[in-house]
């Protein structure tokens, strides 16, 4: 049983995120979640069943696993009963209006889209075919059934490769690959529809590196083939999956001559996700962005040494020449989120690292390690 300041601090969020029926009950507000399996939608998932939301999911599984839900609905405990999932594609509009005929949703989180930066380059039209089909359908069916507040997962890779730090809201927008313009057009899309009709408030959240799992190690981060970030080529070294990490670029102008990124715990990010919804709340509000970041430059040198200290684990390394287009120094001014969000990131790398590691130490194949029960 959990202890009673848990639970009245618990009923206090869930009266703070409910509204009232015309009965005078209080009813908790409805969610959809798209990709809500995924790494940071299961985060998020649990951040605002825990809050009080009602959340319900839809997720094609295509980089993902209904694992996921199922731990997160455990972790949530009361709270999980308040939790639904369809597996289903944006692109299927008909099921996609089926879902809002059957649950009135008081906002939508918009995480599903294809993610690979690599793999955007590759194959550019499947990025722009999956990803801008995907929100503009969402968007539409929104439009159709009288929701109009969103929170899109958009990117710090709208600003390309910033020629100065701290990134700033307000800075120039410049994608350099398919995967990054696909983020910024559905920002842009975004702009022109709160201009459209002013019943729509949407807020972008621009992440910038996350990393962590959640402290129980039940939930984290499990990519289908080949990652796109440092820190699950560093897990998969710990656990024997790899033989070493290799680091591209040792002579930057930077302490210790590796790239410079701003790594933020995905708990952190959750919590943002929560902030913004209740921003929506508040009458001003049109279309506005955010970026989400620890506002901290961290070298993958000293993420590397952190993750070492964390895990007892050695990681060989391999040091390779700069990639083409990396950038030296990017990290999150993180003001506007802190002043108008209320939001500020709590974690640092010692904790981003004692729970990466605490999840691939207990999931070393990720949700494939071990079987969950589906009941």
């Amino acid at each position: 049983m959990l202890p009673l300041i848990i639970l009245t601090h618990r009923f206090l969020l869930f009266l703070s995120n409910s509204i009232s029926s015309e009965h005078g009950f209080m009813i908790p507000k409805t969610v959809l979640v798209t990709g809500g399996a995924g790494y940071i939608g299961s985060h998020t998932v649990l951040h605002l069943l825990l809050a009080g939301f009602k959340t319900v999911v839809i997720d094609n599984l295509h980089n993902s696993s209904q694992t996921s839900i199922l731990r997160v609905k455990k972790l949530a405990g009361e709270f999980g009963n308040n939790l639904s999932f369809h597996k289903a594609d944006l692109s299927d509009r008909d099921v996609l209006e089926q879902i809002f005929v059957s649950t009135k949703f008081d906002a939508v989180i918009h995480f599903a889209g294809l993610k690979a930066v690599g793999e955007s380059v590759r194959r550019p039209l499947l990025y722009y075919n999956n990803n801008l089909s995907g929100a503009i359908t969402l968007l539409e069916v929104m439009a159709a059934h009288g929701c109009k507040k969103l929170v899109f997962s958009s990117s710090a890779t709208v600003y390309g490769w910033p020629k100065e730090a701290p990134c700033k809201e307000e800075f120039h927008l410049s994608a350099v690959n398919p995967y990054g313009r696909t983020k910024l057009i559905i920002e842009e899309i975004c702009r022109d529809v709160c201009s459209s009709e002013q019943e729509w408030k949407i807020i972008l959240l621009r992440y910038f590196n996350p990393v962590g799992a959640h402290p129980s190690g039940y939930i984290g981060e499990d990519p289908q083939g080949v990652p796109n970030n440092l820190m699950p080529f560093v897990q998969q070294v710990a656990v024997g999956k790899r033989p070493a990490l290799t680091v591209f670029g040792n002579d930057y102008n930077t302490t210790d001559g590796t790239a410079v990124r701003d790594y933020i715990h995905v708990a952190d990010l959750a919590d943002g996700h929560v902030a913004a919804l209740l921003k929506l709340d508040e009458s001003n509000t049109g279309c506005e962005v955010y970026n989400l970041g620890s506002g901290k430059g961290t070298s993958v040198l000293e993420m590397v040494r952190a993750f070492e200290q964390a895990s007892g684990k050695k990681i060989p390394l391999v040091i390779a020449g700069r990639r083409p287009g990396d950038a030296e120094i990017v990290y999150a001014s993180t003001e506007k989120a802190e002043r108008e969000l209320k939001w500020k990131a709590k974690y640092g790398i010692d904790e981003m690292c004692r729970d990466q590691w605490n999840w691939a130490s207990k999931n070393p194949y990720g949700y494939g390690s071990q079987e969950d029960s589906t009941d």
